[in-house]
């Protein structure tokens, strides 16, 4: 069984059932998707300024949650999965406490989506997906993520050293708006903006996106 967990805001709610159908319609395994919804979690500390969406700290509950054993999948909503998850579940390895695509992302804008704010900081989007070795993130607990502060979450300080954070290929992350297009994605990260909203509905690689909710609406 392949453990995912989804990032969850409500102001994005139709980008998570979106995200749920593409990973259950190509995967060749049994997947859990848990979606990470505020009001479920022991989440305390206060929303930063900064922070554009309901799940950026709590991501980092996943290894708790996961009681510390196995591997789990973290990845944002705003995505869309056109590959087998299986085949991301395959790259484990377990001399590392977390894998990502290790993204040199330097935003060009002040304001994304909502208009919300846009912060540049070293790592930026590695988080966004996460292949999580849970027994090697202990120090992931409540009372951690609760108070560490948001760039030593994000910038995975927590980890200890670097040696220790593996990396995907960039096809498990491929920013849509940033990165060259290309034909071999297997994940699309809409990180500006999804084409759920109006401003970026003809975004690159929206036509996916809207087929994949057509799709998840038929009832025939």
């Amino acid at each position: 069984m392949i453990s995912v967990f989804i990032g969850f805001d409500p102001r994005e709610e139709v980008a998570f059932h979106v995200l749920q159908r593409s990973i259950h319609k190509r995967s060749s395994l049994p997947v859990s998707i848990t979606p990470l919804k505020l009001n479920q979690l022991p989440l305390t500390r206060p929303r930063d300024p900064l922070q554009s969406t309901d799940f950026a700290f709590s991501r980092f509950l996943v290894p708790y949650l996961s009681g510390f054993k196995g591997w789990s999948v973290f990845m944002d909503c705003d995505m869309l999965v056109l590959d087998d998850i299986a085949k991301l579940y395959a790259l484990r390895d377990e001399k590392y406490a977390v894998m990502v695509v290790k993204h040199s992302h330097v935003p060009r804008e002040d304001r994304k989506f909502l208009d919300q704010p846009q912060s540049s900081y070293a790592c930026k989007n590695w988080s966004s997906v996460m292949l999580f070795n849970n027994r090697m993130c202990p120090v992931l607990t409540p009372d951690y993520v609760n108070t560490a502060s948001g760039l030593t979450l994000h910038q995975f300080r927590w980890v200890g050293t670097e040696n220790l954070i593996g990396e995907l290929p960039k096809r498990w992350n491929h920013l849509v708006g940033y990165d060259q297009p290309r034909e071999d994605v297997s994940l699309v990260h809409y990180t500006l903006g999804g084409p759920y909203f109006d401003e970026y509905e003809n975004c690159d690689r929206s036509f996916d996106w809207r087929l994949e909710r057509h799709h998840m609406l038929q009832a025939d």
